[in-house]
């Protein structure tokens, strides 16, 4: 079951993390997997860990923000069987502490980036009457977090888009979910207790991932192992939906 066999797969994102992680997933389960990111450190990485196991992978050094490297890098790909969003930023503080600047970063990567590579991918998957779209929302869709005002702001247009594109296109065979990670143990986290919480760093993670009722952060292979099923044709009959994977976080933190 769940076997990728034959099917051609973009991932954004894929240098870390959550797009990492799936990635290396999709390839185990037989995929080709297209690679896309801005770091090209990060990528080499993981084409690496891919082509090490004798997994197929190809690697797009892209800027998901420019609709023009995103058509380019799609048609060179050619066919596309499954879309994965994964790329995305965050940035803490509430609207007071947001600046113009860091309100665009965000809607340009985590919105535009979303809405180009589905611009994309759409029409070549219509054109062939079949095709799957994962993006990477977030908790934050259901419920208010401290601090995330516009990381908010973007991840609540993701689930509307994926929406809207279920509805708009389930008759021509192209199905479109999302799901929705509560704090994932990721580079970020890391990177972001390391600048703010400099010599509290244990403490920090230890209340961060006390945070979820389950105890813990999410890991980013839990998150693929989703995202694999969800883009399997095992889950042929799913679309217009988005899974909260959050350890608890929406129903049991009260």
């Amino acid at each position: 079951m769940f076997q990728l066999n034959n099917k051609i797969a973009v991932i954004t994102g894929s240098g870390s993390g959550i797009g990492k992680a799936t990635a290396l997933l999709f390839a185990k389960q037989g995929a080709t997997v297209h690679l896309i990111d801005l770091n090209e450190e990060a990528l080499n990485t993981t084409w690496q860990e891919i082509t090490a196991s004798n997994g197929k992978a190809v690697i797009h050094l892209c800027d998901v923000t420019s609709q023009k490297q995103v058509l380019d890098t799609f048609a060179k790909i050619g066919d596309i069987n499954i879309l994965v969003n994964s790329a995305g930023i965050s940035f803490v503080g509430n609207i007071e502490k947001t600046p113009e600047s860091e309100f665009d970063r965000l809607y340009n990567v985590n919105v535009k980036g979303v809405y180009n590579s589905m611009y994309a991918a759409v029409p070549i998957m219509k054109e062939k009457r079949s095709g799957v779209i994962l993006n990477l929302a977030s908790i934050a869709n259901s419920v208010g977090l401290v601090d995330r005002f516009a990381y908010s702001m973007t991840k609540g247009a993701v689930y509307a888009m994926t929406l809207s594109v279920a509805k708009d296109y389930i008759h021509d065979g192209i199905r479109c979910n999302c799901i929705s990670p509560a704090r994932v143990h990721t580079p970020f986290v890391d990177g972001f207790i390391n600048k703010n919480y400099p010599g509290k760093e244990d403490e920090m993670f230890e209340k961060l991932s006390k945070s979820q009722p389950i105890g813990r952060m999410a890991k980013p292979e839990e998150i693929a192992h989703l995202i694999l099923y969800l883009c399997s044709d095992e889950a042929s009959f799913i679309t217009g939906c988005d899974y909260p994977i959050d350890g608890g976080f929406i129903k049991l933190n009260s």
